[in-house]
């Protein structure tokens, strides 16, 4: 099996949920700590070895080509004060990958979005990495789903379980055991199942190693739920029908996962993330107690 390189991160989103501060700037650029949500996800991405970055945009996106060019004015700054470290910082961000740009244009779902990375990609197995949902570095799914597709072709999902009343946020897997744990058979899968009809307890979640036939499957995929063209449709159908792009095949993760996508949830992962920081968690944790203990 050829080794995976490439990596798509669909960024073109509105971000509506997020508004007003999404009105001028992109909700991937959004701060968790210090760092905008979208470099998480390219660290990881790198960390597993892919370093030709794919980024899919949209209008009002200009901030995230920039995030990721040298600002020569701001680092000349930085180096006639002395200030090593913050230079460190923001050179990080312009040296973690090749990084490459392709604007959706019309936002018809994320299948579409995958479709516009095709020129790029071309009959190389890929990865997508969703920007809403950052992995913790310290637990490498990615690693881990590159390794299984090398190994058995096809394409690979991310699965986590969720509770039954949840399962109508994610796309939810049909699945059958392998031989090693951890690792399923995806026999089917359904976008946001309404509840009660979810195949399992098993949620796709934001990253995915998909073979190139994905492409010729997303051209012919109707719109789905929300008049968009779901990737999780294509996938139902590469799953149903081997022959169209090999098998595919789940991790179910059980690792640290901190979700952005959602107000509430974004704070929670700022906390935690704070909280574990060597140079900010002391004071913070202290804080936080004191705050719980007075306030609430």
């Amino acid at each position: 099996m050829r080794k995976i390189q490439k990596a798509v991160i669909p960024a073109a989103g509105l971000g509506t949920r997020f508004l007003p501060a999404t009105k001028a700037t992109p909700k991937e650029m959004l701060p968790v700590v210090d760092k905008p949500a979208i470099q998480y996800v390219v660290e990881e991405a790198a960390a597993a070895g892919l370093n030709d970055v794919l980024m899919i945009t949209g209008r009002n996106k200009r901030a995230l080509e920039d995030h990721f060019d040298r600002n020569y004015e701001l680092e000349s700054a930085l180096t006639r004060k002395g200030d090593a470290e913050r230079l460190v910082r923001v050179q990080e961000s312009s040296d973690l990958a090749t990084m490459h740009y392709v604007r959706q244009g019309d936002p018809r779902g994320l299948g579409h979005a995958v479709l516009c990375a095709e020129p790029h990609v071309g009959d190389e197995p890929f990865a997508v990495l969703l920007g809403d949902d950052l992995i913790d570095p310290r637990d490498p799914l990615l690693t881990r789903m590159t390794e299984i597709q090398e190994r058995e072709g096809g394409s690979v999902v991310a699965l986590m379980e969720v509770a039954p009343e949840q399962s109508h946020l994610y796309g939810c897997a049909a699945v059958e055991p392998t031989a090693e744990d951890g690792i399923v058979r995806v026999t089917g899968l359904v976008e946001k199942p309404e509840p009660g009809d979810a195949p399992s307890n098993l949620a796709v979640i934001g990253r995915y190693v998909l073979d190139p036939a994905v492409f010729a499957v997303l051209r012919e995929t109707e719109p789905g739920r929300g008049g968009e063209i779901q990737l999780t449709d294509a996938l139902q159908q590469l799953a149903a029908d081997e022959k169209l792009g090999g098998p595919v095949h789940g991790v179910v993760f059980r690792g640290r996962r901190y979700d952005t996508g959602d107000r509430g949830d974004y704070l929670r992962a700022i906390v935690r993330l704070a909280c574990e920081r060597e140079d900010l968690g002391p004071d913070f944790r202290g804080w936080l107690r004191d705050y719980v203990a007075s306030e609430l």
